[in-house]
């Protein structure tokens, strides 16, 4: 591509000019392949179950590459075809914008779209149990490998015959790679707040990050549970996806920042498309009733996501999501969305991966999204937000609302709307009752599939 080589050409120049940058995020690829024997300075790595003999030998042979060398080509992959447990439907298409109506078709039920998708990220959601879904019009439930891979781990979930016996749900699941976990492990930077995903510190990482090297053959982090060094590789995240039994996976991908060198992002790009073609494999010798999506890159560069569009869609690939950095604001992720859509097939469904607050579902549904996952509504009801109809954006912890004797939502079918007042749950707040958590994240669960179902009511009447 002209565009490759043109960066070939400066990579030396950009190296140079961004030396300390490289050196102080490790999730730039390095030349230290991992080996099956660790070095003097390293604990022995773990991993959710041991490598097969081609990754042992991989990564005992392993040599640095060139970080711009092509994933394999379209023609290693068999074309694709719909699967019998597996296709999305389409409903309705708008007549006023590329926004539409749809359902897909799972093992464990039926997804309407577009909607909502709530994070349960331990295979839970946070307060509430996760059968309070249905009640709330949300079919979808979102799970972490990451964290499922160090507690309790993916072997005891498979001999608890998968992630649906395990928790008791029988309605569809979708796991991630445990990538963005992973690479939101790293350092973060001064100006890693400034995107809609953030990377600041958290309860999981210091300041100075748990991800301890990457590479071509895949990540070491260590443990923020026991500070055990564990290896993630394309083919052990499928692995360990297999043994969750999602109906939905997703391939191990990177994670760069918003604010990164145009050269070192396309690095990236490059390296997710090699390591989304591994996980491809390993998936397609083992579906299982899986459906797996790719990972669309590229950051807000226009010319790079249209590479990772061609590239991807050129795989059998059951679905695409919408990965990497989607830009500081909604104004930016709604302007790439508009670019980037246009280009998906449009016989399988799409997902746009770690976004789910109001103002950016409302922006990106006309650009045809059809299913959204983010913690946002469940967080901001522990934090005394609830999201209503009548009210707009309720903060329950407003002194003024210690007297207000009403429901938070007079339309909401909720049980803290049929049954209690803004100053009861303003009290359990204060007085840091559980109860309160309870009750404001099923409100919020409620809110969240009233707007989806009212967004496909305006699509099918072509309103949007």
């Amino acid at each position: 591509m002209r565009a490759a080589a043109r960066a070939r050409s400066a990579v030396q120049r950009i190296v140079d000019r961004t030396s300390a940058w490289l050196h102080s995020h490790p999730f730039v690829l390095h030349s230290r392949p991992f080996s099956s024997s660790p070095s003097d300075d390293d604990e022995s790595p773990s991993t959710s179950s041991a490598p097969n003999q081609t990754e042992r030998r991989r990564r005992k042979g392993s040599t640095p590459i060139d970080p711009l060398t092509p994933p394999p080509p379209a023609s290693e992959f068999p074309p694709y075809e719909p699967r019998d447990f597996f296709r999305y439907e389409l409903i309705h298409q708008s007549k006023k914008s590329a926004a539409r109506v749809g359902r897909i078709h799972t093992p464990h039920g039926v997804i309407e779209t577009p909607g909502y998708v709530a994070v349960g990220t331990n295979g839970a959601l946070k307060a509430v149990p996760h059968q309070e879904l249905a009640a709330a019009g949300v079919d979808l439930m979102f799970a972490n490998t990451y964290h499922l891979m160090l507690q309790p781990g993916p072997d005891l979930v498979a001999s608890a015959g998968g992630l649906h016996e395990f928790i008791g749900r029988d309605a569809p699941i979708i796991t991630d790679s445990g990538g963005f976990q992973v690479f939101s492990l790293a350092h973060a930077g001064e100006k890693d707040g400034e995107e809609m995903k953030s990377r600041r510190p958290s309860k999981h990482k210091d300041a100075a990050g748990l991800l301890v090297r990457l590479d071509e053959d895949g990540v070491l982090f260590k443990s923020y549970r026991d500070g055990s060094r564990v290896v993630l590789t394309p083919e052990s995240s499928v692995e360990a996806q297999k043994s969750l039994g999602a109906d939905i996976i997703i391939p191990l991908d990177e994670l760069p920042p918003y604010h990164i060198d145009r050269a070192v992002l396309e690095r990236s790009v490059y390296l997710s498309h090699r390591w989304e073609a591994r996980s491809l494999k390993a998936h397609l010798r083992d579906v299982r009733q899986q459906a797996m999506y790719a990972v669309i890159h590229g950051g807000v560069d226009r010319d790079l996501r249209r590479m990772s569009v061609e590239y991807l869609t050129s795989l059998p690939f059951d679905g695409f999501a919408i990965g990497g950095s989607l830009g500081k604001d909604t104004a930016e992720l709604v302007e790439l969305l508009g670019h980037l859509m246009p280009q998906l097939p449009k016989d399988r469904p799409n997902h746009l991966l770690g976004i789910g607050d109001v103002g950016s579902i409302l922006g990106s549904i006309p650009h045809g999204v059809d299913t959204f996952d983010s913690t946002f509504p469940t967080r901001s009801a522990r934090h005394g937000t609830l999201l209503t109809r009548t009210r707009g954006r309720l903060n329950i912890r407003r002194s003024e609302n210690s007297t207000l004797h009403e429901p938070p939502c007079w339309e909401c079918a909720c049980r803290l709307c049929r049954h209690h007042t803004v100053s009861y749950l303003h009290h359990l707040d204060k007085a840091k009752e559980p109860m309160m958590w309870t009750l404001a994240t099923e409100h919020n669960l409620h809110y969240m599939g009233w707007l989806m179902r009212t967004q496909r009511e305006k699509i099918l009447s072509d309103e949007m």
